[in-house]
């Protein structure tokens, strides 16, 4: 959990931060720096509305609890969550070259116009968004205790590393291109996203709210368990250990969603996933390529015919 934390909250607030120091940094440059303060006003209230979410999410939580029905409520976290996942990773990975221009884009309108209200909102939902976000895979991570995200070392660390990277960025002493960086990053929440997809679909065949044509495809109990429970049972009937212990498969499953006894609706969920995302990310590159090569092209005719 503390891992998926990191990663997580190290991504929505690094691309918080971006965005406010883009838009802050290109305020002080066109010697604007006096609507700085509204630009972090819109900021902090998004920070105080997001808590506020956190708490009303946790509310709404114990009340399914209370019913008996925190499973459901489990199951959609998840399923949302990698969905807002996916596109997050999307969204980044179209925007992270043009971030800066549409910002400062953005800025121009509202200061053209004195438009301080516009600035204050902006930022404001540029915040809540990342904010909302992390609410959602906090508790689909958890299992609907946010709380415990919020305050372990996983998320802590997280806004830290954000921080401290952001800082880098803007001092000049980062020279990774935002892209490069952003996808690798998204690599890691791709893998995320994936574990919460076939946990979700584990907890529906749990519950017999979907059935399965093979609720084993193979097992793998013997490698690696993936709880510490099944690592004392096999011990236990089998009279030896197995390979390796089930605290790194814990890990694993919360990480990257990891079972050693998958049904096919998880394996070919998982595969399915991953074929889906590299199907969307290649044919969106071979569009960018195409589009680059017209105007070459063009360029090529007008030199032939003069």
């Amino acid at each position: 959990m503390e891992v998926q934390a990191l990663l997580i909250t190290f991504r929505e607030v690094l691309e918080a931060l971006l965005i406010i120091g883009i838009i802050t940094t290109y305020l002080k440059r066109m010697d604007h720096s006096k609507y700085t303060k509204y630009v972090w006003l819109g900021a902090g209230l998004a920070v105080l509305a997001s808590i506020g979410v956190a708490i009303l999410f946790q509310v709404v939580f114990t009340g399914f609890a209370a019913m008996g029905s925190e499973i459901y409520l489990k199951i959609g976290i998840m399923l949302v969550s990698t969905l807002l996942l996916t596109q997050m990773v999307f969204w980044m990975a179209s925007h992270s070259k043009n971030l800066k221009g549409n910002m400062e884009g953005k800025m121009n309108k509202f200061i053209s116009t004195g438009n301080i209200v516009g600035m204050v909102i902006h930022s404001f939902l540029v915040v809540l968004r990342e904010g909302v976000e992390t609410v959602f895979f906090f508790a689909a991570i958890t299992g609907g205790n946010i709380g415990a995200a919020m305050q372990g070392w996983g998320a802590i660390t997280g806004i830290l590393i954000a921080v401290v990277v952001s800082y880098m960025f803007f001092k000049g002493t980062m020279k990774v291109k935002l892209k490069t960086f952003f996808q690798i990053t998204g690599a890691f929440i791709i893998l995320i996203s994936a574990g919460l997809l076939v946990q979700a679909i584990s907890m529906m065949q749990d519950i017999n709210l979907i059935g399965s044509v093979m609720y084993h495809v193979y097992d793998l109990t013997w490698l690696l368990p993936e709880h510490p429970i099944d690592y004392a049972h096999y011990l236990r009937d089998n009279g030896v250990a197995p390979l390796i212990s089930g605290d790194v498969g814990i890990f694993l499953k919360a990480l990257f969603g990891y079972s050693s006894m998958p049904s096919i609706e998880e394996v070919i969920a998982y595969i399915g996933y991953f074929s889906a995302i590299l199907l969307l990310t290649t044919s969106r590159s071979s569009k960018k390529q195409q589009t680059a090569e017209k105007p070459s092209e063009a360029k090529q005719v007008n030199a032939l015919n003069p």
